[in-house]
């Protein structure tokens, strides 16, 4: 099987498509809500501790309405019970600092309480007739609360005897942990299973709200003493049935849910996915040779999706340009070595058929032909050498001055060179470079009848610039557009490649700078633009 040439460089690894990444992140998010709902049970742990804070607003007012019968009864301090803590001992309420107030705050917590088993049992007790007054006189009371709260009521004595309550009247339940705490004086609740002889349900059982129940157990204090227990217990709400009786706004949710996570699936495939996609599609249309796709995208969605755009295409012109740039030097290059070679060839086989023939003047010219041609071969192919390491040719980071590059120039008795201004101008460029670029310009100065040439240097906002004049017969203006064109060149006849402008040209680029033609009354006058260092 042939691989195509995007397989071949990331290999036929399986891969995810970005449209699935997408659906997954949305069902994820879609999930969440969910997820907090039923694995977390967040919403079912809010309506025990609801649960738990309406029985505690029942039992307190039972057992104020309890503790000031006993209080008005002046029943004596040995039959009540355990001294009540002091706020500070009492670990259930909190931190006030008003002792007028203590709040009692909801404790149970489906995530770090055990689920108790169900209550035990009340065992056989004798009730003392004084508390049992009480616990006649207040059974009316706690019958129509319980018809009206759903709440099941259990009042106690002192000693932990059930004195108000359906069915358990007479029997003690002071083994029961919350009320055993109660008599303590201090507030206790728990959980505990509903249905006898079921195993816990996990924690995270969506049926967990229907098979616990809510126990709560609240002292009655007298002078500082406990005078009763008020025990009460519910089953708090079951989390599908709240949320089937807010079904309404559960509706709306939903709807707001699905339509937040769509909304973010559009904007993610109009700002993300589908810019990628039309880049994946732009970059084969390039590769085919579509030169017509080296545009701008219709819809970049994002600033870095834009930028990665620019740069792509940046790119794409660069190799197309550098791909043309390939195609037309090799047409010259082609041109510029099949005359030599021509040339040669046809010399030496002039020689060699009939050079018996020729006399000693015709084979020496012949002869001198060959040598010329292979000379011109031999500086075309240092040319060509030099013109490569240039357009390669990575910045050093060195410095040097125009005066410096100069000095590294041997004297030319052709002309004169002299530094009008700038002459220690720091440029970006190593000695040697500069001095190759002054060297070109310099030989077709002298090359083309100039005998002086100037160099001035100034520098404005990190670039310097400068100008190379002379004084010779100048460029003709039909030539002034080929000048930097390889192999372009008037003095072929003398031995000229067409190439020194080029070198030029390639390593100015390569220093980041660039030069120009510009306007001259007389002469030649070349402007070159480098970093300042």
């Amino acid at each position: 099987m042939r691989l195509t040439t995007s397989s071949k460089w990331i290999g036929r690894k399986w891969r995810p498509r970005l449209a699935m990444v997408v659906v997954a992140i949305l069902i994820l998010v879609m999930a969440l809500p969910l997820v907090g709902l039923f694995f977390f049970r967040l919403y079912e742990n809010q309506l025990i501790r609801q649960t738990e804070a309406e029985l505690i607003a029942q039992g307190a007012a039972i057992a104020a309405i309890y503790a000031q019968d006993v209080s008005d009864a002046g029943i004596p301090a040995e039959k009540l019970g355990a001294p009540m803590p002091g706020p500070s001992g009492d670990s259930s309420r909190s931190a006030n600092p008003d002792p007028l107030y203590r709040p009692v705050e909801p404790q149970l917590d489906l995530a770090s309480d055990h689920v108790l088993p169900t209550r035990p049992a009340a065992v056989a007790a004798t009730i003392d007739p004084a508390f049992a007054a009480f616990g006649a006189r207040l059974s009316g009371i706690l019958d129509t609360t319980q018809k009206t709260t759903l709440a099941g009521f259990r009042l106690l004595d002192p000693r932990g005897v059930v004195i108000a309550g359906r069915g358990e009247v007479g029997q003690s339940l002071a083994d029961v942990e919350e009320v055993r705490a109660a008599l303590a004086g201090r507030y206790a609740s728990a959980l505990r299973l509903r249905i006898p002889d079921q195993p816990a349900p996990p924690l995270y059982s969506v049926s967990r709200g229907t098979k616990v129940r809510v126990f709560v157990a609240l002292p009655a204090a007298v002078e500082g003493k406990v005078a009763g227990v008020v025990y009460v217990s519910r089953t708090p709400n079951n989390i599908i049935k709240h949320l089937y009786g807010e079904r309404g706004k559960v509706t709306l949710a939903a709807i707001a849910i699905i339509g937040g996570t769509l909304l973010i699936g559009l904007v993610f495939l109009r700002t993300v996915s589908r810019p990628i996609y039309a880049l994946i599609d732009r970059t084969q249309r390039i590769a085919a040779g579509d030169r017509a796709a080296i545009r701008p995208l219709d819809h970049h969605g994002t600033y870095e999706m834009a930028e990665l755009s620019a740069a792509f295409l940046d790119m794409a012109e660069k190799l197309q340009a550098r791909s043309d740039s390939i195609q037309t030097f090799a047409t010259h290059v082609s041109h510029e070595l099949k005359s030599p070679l021509t040339a040669i060839q046809g010399a030496a086989e002039l020689l060699r058929d009939s050079g018996s023939a020729m006399d000693d003047t015709e084979r020496r010219r012949f002869s001198n032909n060959i040598v010329t041609d292979a000379g011109r071969l031999n500086l075309l192919v240092r040319r060509l050498l030099d013109l490569a390491r240039a357009e390669n040719l990575a910045p050093s980071g060195e410095s040097t001055s125009t005066g410096a590059a100069l000095a590294l120039l041997p004297v030319d008795n052709r002309l004169t060179v002299r530094v009008e201004a700038g002459g220690d101008l720091a440029l970006r460029i190593s000695a040697e470079n500069a001095a190759i670029v002054l060297a070109n310009l310099i030989d077709n100065s002298a090359r083309h009848g100039a005998t002086l040439v100037s160099v001035t240097a100034a520098s404005a906002g990190g670039k310097a610039t400068i100008l190379v004049s002379d004084d010779g017969a100048g460029i003709s203006p039909s030539n002034r557009a080929r000048i930097f064109e390889p192999f372009f060149t008037t003095r072929r006849d003398s031995g000229g490649t067409g190439m020194g402008l080029g070198i030029v040209l390639a390593l100015l680029k390569a220093h980041d700078g660039m030069i120009r033609l510009v306007d001259s009354e007389r002469g030649t006058r070349f402007e070159i633009i480098l970093p300042a260092a």
